[in-house]
């Protein structure tokens, strides 16, 4: 993006282990050169890379299963 694009900063929310939460609306240029655009308020960008439409989320990451951390000797 050009310095000049805007004064507004745009908003990005980290949410852990699930999705990157932007402000939309939003055009992600992908590995192969092309562009997915949302016109979407709020979108969801998939970062495990298990989404089915990526690169938007689709909730995948929710099926895969938590390390449970190791119990501590007292």
């Amino acid at each position: 993006m050009s310095p000049d694009a805007g004064d507004a900063a745009q908003r990005v929310v980290l949410t852990g282990d699930g999705p990157l939460l932007l402000e939309g609306p939003v055009e992600v240029e992908l590995p192969d050169g092309t562009t997915a655009r949302s016109e979407r308020p709020v979108v969801a960008l998939c970062v495990c890379r298990r989404s089915a439409i990526h690169p938007w989320c689709d909730t995948s990451h929710r099926r895969r299963a938590r390390r449970k951390p190791p119990e501590e000797n007292a």
